[in-house]
């Protein structure tokens, strides 16, 4: 670990650290994520992709890596900042290093940099573009850093694939833009059959499919760049399927039902998100990971049941017109009262 390695924002600012994971270099959106636990999930979301995360919590990886907690089989990272990383993990569940696994993915690791100092940029300045290299940057290209776009390609299975219930009473799909393996997960725990079906996949077709619901999935991109995906929920909606959107399909949904979104200064990325039920007063703990929100929804066709306890924005919508509802994080089953898997069974309440 001791080859140097650098990272240079599209301000100018460089960084100089150690290289670990892969070498190289990466041009990328710089986030960080507030999570202190949970890397490998952070680092094979979809939501990130294109994207290089920065780990506010100062240690990462010591708790080493397994094949069974990614939380998608694609997309992810390109690249990856931590203050320091454990090159020897302890626990019985670990199966190989933080750093062999960053280079079997091909990921650029940066570490012991100061990240307390390049959060604070990325708050105050606002998400940035930044690239890590292995090669000392003499003149960087401040233009192409600056104008590299992480686009709005969307990632998703290339054919359908069914995921069945033990106890299965509902079919449902599932729209791909970028899915984690908890939603399935949950809705099979629900009793739902689920066929995960590529975004590609025409209304008409979905709607001959006979399913008893449609479900939304996360994914990373501007949503109000997705016409085709809208204009199909467009025609799902219409047709009265229920509908539950999450993450980047929660704010299509919005986009479909008239409503309107925005890009966040830094988004929110984390384990430990306050999500505010207006009616109750109640407050969720959730997992969140994104960087566009529903800034506003009519009156007539929805609203808005939880917001943000930082900031105040919409995170989740019940529609009026249409049997719909919608939320901003992934659902979870965890115990106590920051389970939020109820929004899952809210949906199954639709279909009945």
């Amino acid at each position: 670990m001791n080859k140097k390695a650098w990272l240079v924002l599209a301000d100018g600012t460089v960084f100089e650290g150690q290289s670990f994971g892969a070498e190289g270099e990466v041009i990328g959106e710089i986030v960080f994520t507030t999570s202190m636990t949970g890397f490998q999930e952070t680092l094979t979301d979809p939501n990130y992709n294109n994207q290089i995360i920065v780990q506010t919590f100062t240690l990462s990886g010591n708790s080493g890596v397994n094949n069974e907690d990614n939380t998608s089989d694609y997309g992810g990272a390109v690249g990856y900042i931590v203050r320091e990383h454990c090159s020897k993990p302890s626990n019985f569940r670990a199966e190989t290093t933080i750093d062999e696994f960053l280079k079997e993915r091909k990921i650029i690791g940066l570490c012991g940099i100061d990240t307390r100092r390049l959060t604070r940029i990325l708050r105050d300045k606002g998400t940035m573009n930044g690239k890590i290299t292995t090669t000392e940057p003499v003149n960087p290209d401040l233009k192409e850093i600056a104008g590299f776009s992480p686009g709005t390609d969307l990632i998703s299975v290339a054919e359908p694939a069914e995921f069945k219930a033990a106890e299965p009473k509902y079919k449902v799909a599932l729209i791909d833009y970028g899915h984690k393996r908890e939603i399935i997960r949950l809705l099979n725990m629900l009793g739902c059959d689920v066929d995960l079906i590529p975004f590609t996949e025409s209304a008409e077709s979905i709607i001959d499919g006979g399913y008893d619901g449609v479900v939304l999935s996360n994914g990373a991109g501007n949503p109000s760049e997705l016409n085709e995906e809208i204009e199909t929920i467009k025609t799902l909606k219409d047709k009265r399927i229920p509908l539950l959107g999450l993450g980047l399909g929660h704010q299509l949904l919005a986009l479909a039902n008239g409503g309107t979104t925005a890009k966040l200064k830094y988004g929110h990325r984390g384990a430990n998100q306050p999500v505010i039920e207006l009616e109750t007063g109640r407050t969720f703990i959730t997992s969140q990971n994104h960087g566009f929100i529903v800034r506003s929804i009519p009156d007539e066709t929805g609203k808005i049941t939880h917001v943000n306890a930082n900031d105040r924005t919409c995170e989740a919508i019940e529609y009026k017109e249409n049997p719909s509802l919608s939320a901003q994080f992934i659902p979870s089953d965890s115990g106590g009262v920051n389970a939020t898997i109820c929004f899952i069974e809210k949906f199954i309440e639709l279909i009945k």
